[in-house]
């Protein structure tokens, strides 16, 4: 898992250890040092800590404009021993909210599993947004399925062509305007 980094080809776009906005404004990375790991296994040094013993994430872009953050997760996201979500929520989602971002994409391909407990985090967010969304974008069928089999499809949007999305091909704006058509489409029929 060391060897899985986020995707760095957006930071001529955006870097969230320089935006003063950002739950992650001066943080300061090392090339050489690996201080989490998911379980037994060291990740790379680059992924954001935000308060989870099994998550991390990377803050790829905020569009400020347009209201959306892009998000790359990686890990097992696991609400039933750790309350992930409640760090996700807490410690990211709400600074960014703040900020006036509505819109979030989130990249699940690097979740290895998914652990249930209560929807009460998710309801919240969904209710905070009021006129936004969220959107799984390439999470594993088994932790995707998962989510939904927990009815946690009634605040994040997955399954269609945000299944198998090549995300990397795009600038961050295009990718935030695929996504919005494919959701809007589901929520104003």
């Amino acid at each position: 898992m060391h060897t899985i980094e986020p995707y760095f080809s957006w930071r001529n776009y955006y870097i969230a250890s320089e935006d003063s906005l950002s739950p992650f404004f001066e943080r300061e990375y090392s090339e050489f040092e690996f201080p989490n790991a998911v379980y037994n296994y060291v990740i790379h040094p680059q992924w954001d800590e935000f308060g989870s013993n099994t998550l991390y994430m990377k803050l790829l872009y905020v569009g400020y404009n347009k209201k959306f953050a892009v998000i790359e997760l990686i890990g097992e996201w696991n609400d039933c021993l750790y309350n992930d979500i409640m760090f996700l929520k807490r410690n990211v989602i709400e600074i960014l909210s703040e900020n006036g971002i509505n819109k979030f994409i989130l990249i699940g391909e690097n979740i290895m599993n998914f652990h249930a407990s209560d929807d009460s985090y998710y309801e919240e967010w969904f209710e905070d947004i009021e006129d936004g969304w969220i959107a799984g974008i390439n999470f594993l069928p088994h932790v995707k399925d998962e989510f939904i089999n927990e009815s946690l499809d009634l605040y994040i949007a997955f399954g269609g062509d945000l299944d198998d999305m090549h995300w990397r091909t795009y600038s961050p704006d295009k990718l935030f305007e695929k996504v919005n058509t494919l959701v809007s489409r589901r929520l104003n029929p």
